[in-house]
This record gives C-alpha cells, structure tokens and sequence, in this order.
C-alpha cells in the first residue's frame, strides 16, 4: 500500500464528504477509492470510516488519522517545494479561497503573483467564510480573504494580513436621459440604507456572512427589508439587475467587475455607511511552503494593496 496516496485519498474523502467525489477528485475509481481506505484501516488496526449508504463521517479514530494525514501531506508538501525551487524561484501549487464578494479581488491576487513567479500554480476557490475558516485550520488552504472581524472567535489560530475596506454601494439600472443613454458605470449619489429597502432588492441568501453585514445595516437605518429575490451567487447579484428591473447591494469589489457594462449605475450607501475589513488569513501555527512565502510577500507590497484599494470601490466611494 502506497500509504501517503492512501492518507491523500482520506483528506479528499474529508472535503468532498462524498466518495464518489473524492475518488474523482483524486482521478481514481471508487472501488480503488474504498479498497485504499480498507487498507489503511488495516495497516492501523482501527476502523477509520463511518460507512452506510453514504459517506457517514469519520470514527473518533478517522478523526485522528485523518488530522495526521493532513500534517503529513503538508509537511510533504513544504518539502517538495524546498527541494524542487528556491526563495527567488518558488514552486508548487498554492491553495487560495475567498468570500464571495472578495473573488474579483483574489482573482487579480491571482494573476499577479502568478505573472510575478511564473512557478507558482495558484487554485482560488470561492468559499464561505465557515468553510474558509475551516480550510485554513485542517491545512487544505493555504491563505484565505475574507472577513478578519471573525478572526477571535478562532482561538488565536490565525494570522492577518490586511487589505482593503468594503463599502456598499445600491446598483440599479440608470436613467437614460433623451438621447444621451450612459457609456459605462455610472456613480449615482449617495443614498440612505432605509430608501434602499423600499426597492425591489436581489440579496445574497440569509446563511451568507455577507447577507447578515447588509440586513445590519438596514436595521440600523430603522428599515425592515423584504428581497424580492435572494441567491448564494454573487454573479447573480449582478446579472439580476442587468436583466431586470431588480435592484442590488453590492460591495465595491463586485461594483468594480461591472465598471465597464453600458447603463448601470452604483450609489454608495449610507446612514450608516458600512465598512468591513476584509485581509488574508493564515494558519500561525503551520509552516509556511515557498510559495505561500511569495504569497505572503506579494500581499504586503505597496503596489499591491495600492491596487486592491483602487479595485474593491474604496476610490469610488471617496
């Protein structure tokens, strides 16, 4: 038995929660799947999965496996890096996740830290920030953006690497005055969270951290909000005033990747104006792979955070 494919095959199985998605994650068959984690049951001696119809979840010993499989394929990790690159050359796939309403702004991380280390294959993956929050702790993520204000509650577990504020902003279809319809986004005046309210919204669905930012604020302008359609999809948000006659609270981020569509037009939000911070996390405890250290680097340059600024709607909003 291969033991550290097999130790792969159970983290898998842990993410996807589903064996015939782990074994296609890890492009295998799912017999091949379930005879590996046999084995591995054998080799310690203990049954590691809870096994029904479906996946179950794992037995107090899975859990204790399972959290050893994820040091040792990352310690393998950091390993492969230091010997496959160096500091000025880093190698290696890196694992980035991101809140919804922050993928724009990871994507563009993306890019240039690539551009930068042509080594370096980034994977961003749009999370919520429980399943961020969780990734950064089992060590299936490398580095998370998204909302520090959660960082307590994780125990001192996390490190934070600041980046930008979100402010809000209504997007709606804009007026087309006789004969000069508008070229490009167009920025609205100010309006008040409670005016907000009392137009046909599409908001992000109640389980979402962004969701219980917006419904905050229009309990703090005293306003009762009734969407008129709700989505997990931040596309969504967009898409359904573009196609509609629906409305939408959008963080600057969001606001910036439809700048350039033809008759929208975005009103910064206030009384009160909300602002939340949102930065990259990462595990204090782990340590870090050459191309989370490029990672790291890139996400504390000037330049950088200049151009996260200008892109999640923080020049816009001034």
């Amino acid at each position: 038995m291969n033991l550290l494919a097999s130790l792969r095959y159970l983290v898998a199985l842990h993410e996807h929660r589903h064996f015939g998605r782990a074994a296609q994650a890890c492009h295998i068959t799912q017999p091949a799947l379930s005879n590996a984690l046999r084995a591995l049951e054998k080799e310690f001696g203990v049954v590691v999965v809870r096994r029904g119809r479906s996946f179950e979840g794992f037995t107090p010993e899975g859990e204790r496996v399972l959290a050893t499989a994820q040091r040792m394929l990352h310690e393998h990790q950091v390993l492969q890096q230091d010997l496959s690159s160096d500091a000025a050359h880093p190698r290696g796939t890196l694992r980035l996740g991101a809140v919804p309403t922050a993928m724009p702004i990871l994507a563009r991380f993306a890019a240039q830290l690539q551009a930068r280390h042509p080594g370096i294959v980034p994977v961003a993956l749009s999370m919520s920030s429980q399943a961020l929050e969780a990734g950064l702790e089992n060590i299936s993520l490398d580095l998370a953006l998204g909302y520090t204000e959660r960082m307590p509650a994780r125990g001192g577990l996390l490190r934070a690497w600041p980046q930008y504020v979100e402010h809000y902003f209504l997007l709606r279809r804009a007026p087309r005055p006789p004969k000069s319809p508008p070229r490009g986004l167009q920025i609205g005046p100010p309006m008040a969270w409670a005016d907000a309210a009392a137009l046909p919204l599409c908001l992000l669905t109640p389980e979402m951290h962004n969701r219980s930012l917006v419904d905050g604020a229009f309990r703090a302008a005293g306003a009762t909000v009734m969407p008129a359609m709700e989505t997990d999809s931040v596309l969504t948000l967009a898409l359904s005033v573009v196609a509609g006659q629906l409305c939408s609270v959008l963080p600057g981020a969001l606001v910036d990747a439809v700048r350039g569509h033809d008759g929208l037009e975005a009103l910064p939000l206030t009384a009160p104006v909300l602002t939340t911070p949102i930065g990259f996390m990462s595990h204090r405890q782990v340590q870090p792979t050459r191309a989370l250290d490029a990672a790291l680097a890139l996400a504390q340059d000037a330049d950088w955070l200049q151009h996260a600024a200008a892109h999640s709607g923080l020049l816009v909003a001034d």
